[in-house]
């Protein structure tokens, strides 16, 4: 929602999430030529949404590779379980916010692209 005044965002129960929402967590003051994630998740969604400046996210299933620009906090990017996630480009002051299906649980992280591709493949 936008007026004279500026923008609000709003994160509220069911709208516009396809999961529960049981984490929260934000990355900021991030080097430029940093790299965040490099890991994927058996069981968890998120909503990653930039809150500040610009970054991009590659997402890979294991076949194909996508890579997105967030650069403005009224757009986001659901990454659903089994996609190999990494953030990186990012801009000076830039900041993002997640929202996660899951409370955080090591044993559901792959953090080994080799053994993430084998279990991707296994389907």
């Amino acid at each position: 929602m936008r007026d004279d005044l500026g923008a609000l965002g709003v994160v509220e129960k069911d709208s516009p999430f396809p999961f529960p929402i049981k984490r929260v967590y934000f990355l900021y003051d991030v080097p430029a030529d940093a790299v965040r994630g490099s890991h994927a998740h058996k069981a968890l969604h998120q909503l990653i949404i930039p809150i500040a400046g610009s970054f991009r996210v590659a997402l890979d299933d294991g076949r194909t590779r996508s890579d997105f620009l967030l650069s403005s906090p009224d757009q986001g990017l659901t990454v659903p379980p089994g996609y190999w996630r990494t953030l990186h480009d990012f801009t000076a002051g830039s900041a993002a916010l997640v929202l996660a299906s899951e409370e955080y649980d090591p044993t559901d992280y792959i953090r080994d692209y080799d053994a993430f591709v084998a279990w991707a493949s296994r389907g």
